[in-house]
């Protein structure tokens, strides 16, 4: 009783979002510490910080049996076939028999804890929700230890850190073949030739996708596209030009010529100084996650 109080003063004072939940604890310890006791002289106490379930229940161990698949697990234990994944390392469904795997108590991700985490960034990290990283783990009381690992309910795993993960490489395949095609230009190019701008225009025209002749310099391609009609947005597609306002003064444009199953796509451009500079032809590949960051003409 002496314990719960000082829990519930401590949770009080310090404004801790548990505070309510431990002063109704303390309260029924109070009550139940003047009822009768039991034939076995005994009272049953209760814990002074109650937690979900799922929190009591914490990681659990399971040894893989004959017939287990990770979607078989998945739905025994209640949670994602992702999640599973992510806690042991697994690239497959597949899993051999003997092997002890990580259970976590619902959706989410496995995280130790390191110098400098801290539950904004760790939250930041995962798209997880702080507080209930800050719940579910007891932080309040325990606070965040350096190697500690901790559940982050609902978290999704980067797509780096994910198993089986591979970086994709950047090609820097140099297209002559473009580049002398291209020599004269096609009727209506108002671009100078050996520019991204001039490309784009003529690799459109290709795909059967003119685009504008006066749009000027790539910087500004996007809102001049987007006041003829042009459909322009974040998500790209085979066809699109690519718009890249933050290369240098003048920008930069490319056309994207396939986006891959892992939302990696591939570019064809001109005159990008990294891959042959002016006038020559490349193709590089951009990863999902900076792929997001351009600006797409449709």
């Amino acid at each position: 009783m002496v314990a719960s109080n000082i829990a519930a003063n401590v949770a009080s004072a310090t404004n801790l979002s548990v505070a309510p939940s431990v002063a109704s604890l303390a309260i029924s310890t109070q009550i139940e510490s003047t009822l009768p006791a039991t034939d076995d002289s005994t009272i049953n106490k209760p814990q002074i910080i109650e937690v979900g379930t799922n929190a009591r229940q914490g990681v659990v161990t399971h040894t893989v049996k004959a017939g287990d698949t990770v979607p078989s697990l998945a739905e025994k234990y209640g949670i994602s076939s992702n999640t599973i994944k992510w806690a042991n390392d697994l690239t497959t469904d597949g899993l051999t028999v003997g092997t002890k795997l990580k259970i976590l108590p619902q959706n989410g991700v496995l995280h130790k804890v390191s110098g400098g985490d801290t539950v904004t960034s760790i939250a930041s990290k995962y798209k997880a929700n702080a507080s209930l990283i800050t719940t579910f783990n007891n932080l309040e009381i325990t606070g965040l230890t350096s190697g500690k690992t901790i559940v982050v309910p609902g978290g999704v795993l980067p797509t780096a850190e994910r198993p089986g993960y591979v970086a994709p490489t950047t090609s820097s395949v140099v297209r002559t073949s473009y580049a002398s095609s291209f020599a004269s230009g096609s009727v209506g190019n108002r671009y100078a030739l050996g520019n991204c701008t001039w490309y784009a225009y003529e690799r459109r025209a290709q795909m059967g996708k003119p685009v504008g002749s006066f749009w000027g310099n790539a910087n500004t391609w996007a809102s001049a596209a987007g006041s003829q009609g042009y459909s322009v947005n974040n998500r790209p597609s085979v066809g699109a030009v690519l718009v890249d306002t933050a290369a240098g003064y003048f920008g930069h444009v490319g056309v994207v010529e396939s986006v891959l199953s892992n939302g990696d796509i591939v570019i064809t451009e001109m005159n990008n100084a990294a891959y042959g500079g002016f006038n020559i032809v490349n193709d590089r590949t951009i990863s999902a996650g900076q792929a997001g960051l351009y600006l797409y003409i449709h």
